[in-house]
């Protein structure tokens, strides 16, 4: 587990929790590591709401499928970031979503009981823990409502800017890094491929959009939005 400290330190859970009692909480809480491969299933839609993930390393899209097959994406993983926390939380008999590896991934697993309901020994750290779960879901909430802004706008180049313009914003610059692919993105947006890649083109010519190998980096990057 202390290989994995520097990765837990950043995520938003264990936010001022010194290094020794973060060894400490991690036992109290009963963590357990898992490793996957790509494009293996972290969890599936069905599964039992009873724990939260932090990813370790590698990346994970948190993907949601509905009735006709359609994959859309509601986010992007990258480590250090919690998923699974809202579900468990509200006590939801099942995963609604899935949760996919994009690459080669490591996966702390927490059972949401232990965070929620004081431990035997009351931990000095657990109401401070659940604070920041608070935090976390808070923030959560505020995507969610930031990606509805970006589905309700009627046109693919609309969301394709709404987006861009909101990335730009929480990165503060005008050179931006996204987590997708072509594909991925179009997921994201939920709009068809092949009419993000025209607005994309259209974009290029206009304001001098950069491309870094948007299939394999998964970035692009942005001189002029």
């Amino acid at each position: 587990m202390k290989k994995y400290l520097e990765i837990l330190k950043r995520c938003p859970l264990f936010h001022t929790i010194a290094e020794p009692d973060l060894l400490a909480m991690l036992s109290c809480l009963g963590a357990t590591v898992h490793p996957y491969e790509k494009n293996e299933p972290i969890l599936t839609e069905g599964d039992a709401a009873s724990r939260l993930g932090i990813l370790l390393s590698g990346t994970a899209q948190i993907i949601r499928i509905d009735f006709y097959g359609n994959r859309s994406i509601v986010a992007a993983l990258s480590p250090s970031e919690l998923f699974g926390e809202a579900f468990a939380c509200a006590e939801l008999p099942a995963v609604p979503v899935h949760v996919q590896a994009e690459s080669a991934c490591t996966v702390l697993w927490l059972d949401i009981q232990r965070i929620l309901r004081p431990c035997e020994t009351a931990c000095s750290f657990h109401n401070q823990m659940i604070f920041h779960l608070m935090k976390v879901l808070a923030a959560k909430n505020i995507l969610l409502n930031q990606k509805i802004e970006i589905l309700s706008k009627r046109t693919t180049r609309e969301k394709l800017m709404t987006y861009l313009l909101m990335v730009a914003k929480q990165q503060g610059s005008n050179q931006i890094t996204i987590p997708y692919d072509r594909q991925a993105l179009a997921d994201f947006l939920g709009v068809d491929r092949s009419g993000l890649s025209t607005e994309i083109s259209k974009l290029r010519k206009e304001t001098g959009l950069q491309e870094e190998c948007f299939s394999t980096a998964c970035r692009i990057r942005s001189t002029r939005i």
